[in-house]
């Protein structure tokens, strides 16, 4: 089974991210799939909305690719290891293009029963992505806080890539 659900998750990122076959949303995922990501506010639920989160990033970054690094399947759950590339060339998250190339590193736990991916949560390193794109951009960003404060010099060192809460909270 575990060998089968990973390549579930294989065919998402290299057949609807990499290849633009929307159509296989609906085969892949769970009406009710939810995502969890950093650059996601409020509820995503449904193939519907996984969609409109993958044609945002296509907007901004047309020659996005995503490579997979490495996967671990274990029962109902895929750990998918990827790095994320592309060109930004469009509106993303309220900032401008700057035609500069991000690659971008990050993990995916997608869980999955009877065929069909129910959950995925993702956490990839936003501030990595944003001092890319420009310092200006980056202090645009900088009255956000992290979702979860560390409070161990093990948690910081764990979790070298901040995971960022797009509130409108600052600091």
């Amino acid at each position: 089974m575990s060998m089968e659900n990973e390549g579930i998750v294989r065919r998402l990122y290299e057949e609807v991210w990499n290849k633009h076959r929307f159509e296989l949303l609906d085969e892949l995922m769970s009406p009710s799939h939810a995502l969890q990501a950093p650059n996601i506010s409020g509820s995503s639920i449904g193939p519907e909305a996984y969609k409109r989160n993958v044609l945002l990033f296509h907007k901004a970054y047309p020659d996005l690719h995503w490579t997979i690094d490495d996967t671990i399947a274990d029962k109902d759950k895929v750990v998918a290891c990827w790095t994320i590339s592309g060109t930004h060339g469009g509106d993303y998250m309220g900032i401008p293009a700057t035609n500069k190339k991000v690659s971008v590193e990050g993990i995916t736990i997608h869980h999955i029963t009877d065929g069909k991916i129910m959950d995925s949560y993702s956490n990839w390193d936003v501030q990595s992505m944003m001092k890319q794109l420009g310092g200006d951009v980056f202090k645009s960003f900088s009255h956000y806080r992290p979702s979860a404060p560390f409070t161990t010099s093990a948690n910081k060192t764990a979790n070298n890539s901040l995971r960022w809460s797009f509130s409108t909270a600052k600091l």
